[in-house]
């Protein structure tokens, strides 16, 4: 069920709402009707910006328009049949990636131009919201130069992706966003080469914690958290 939040902030109402399970073409149109609404209210006596937070039921890969994306899809249509599996070519930055249960996906339509902020800042935002957010948990998150994201691992051995990110931007309003993988079944990510990563492997906070790993909730609570911090402190 959409449960719907409301703070103001760089004199703009933001909306944060979190849509609970919803297939990914559905909530792409979403993010493209709020978008076309930001960038209309930019004149108005009433800024708006949001934030949607979903998880995409029934799972999906997501391929960009990058050369080359496609040929990261590795299963046959009868492996994503038998798994349940969508596939959907998409508009925002990066390459190929999978969303689904267990996985917090966010996706701010925010005003750059508002939060004086240009694409590659905007993007290391986002990383450092996810990684004050792992920080809760005592999971140290970094960042990659080579590769957009938020990674996981021993300085000195191979780094494990816990955090997705890709973007799109119109009239300086964004699009897309970032997945953070909570607990999802993380054999799903053998049906691709994420991100077109060959030699990268993906992890979550449920592989790195066991036991100890929070519920979905208690992480959505903490990023909602985390996003409304940095937003109002952006500079």
């Amino acid at each position: 069920m959409e449960q719907l939040t409301e703070i103001q902030s760089r004199g703009a109402l933001i909306q944060i709402i979190d849509l609970g399970h919803m297939p990914y073409a559905e909530a792409l149109a979403e993010q493209r009707r709020r978008q076309q609404r930001v960038i209309e209210s930019r004149d108005t006596g009433l800024p708006r910006m949001d934030l949607l937070i979903v998880e995409h039921d029934p799972p999906v890969i997501t391929i960009s328009n990058r050369p080359g994306a496609r040929d990261h899809l590795l299963a046959s249509e009868a492996q994503l049949e038998a798994r349940g599996v969508e596939v959907h070519s998409t508009d925002r930055g990066g390459d190929i990636t999978w969303h689904g249960p267990g996985q917090i996906v966010m996706y701010p339509i925010l005003d750059l131009n508002r939060l004086h902020l240009r694409l590659h800042a905007y993007l290391r935002w986002l990383e450092e919201i996810v990684i004050r957010t792992l920080e809760q948990w005592q999971i140290t998150g970094h960042r990659d130069c080579e590769a957009t994201g938020v990674w996981v691992g021993e300085e000195g051995k191979p780094s494990r992706k816990i955090c997705a990110m890709g973007v799109r931007v119109s009239r300086w309003v964004t699009m897309h966003g970032l997945a953070l993988n909570v607990n999802p079944d993380l054999t799903h990510f053998d049906l691709i080469v994420p991100c077109g990563l060959a030699d990268r492997s993906v992890t979550s906070m449920a592989n790195e914690l066991g036991d100890a790993a929070p519920s979905l909730d208690e992480v959505k609570t903490a990023l909602r958290a985390q996003f409304v911090q940095s937003i109002e402190s952006v500079e």
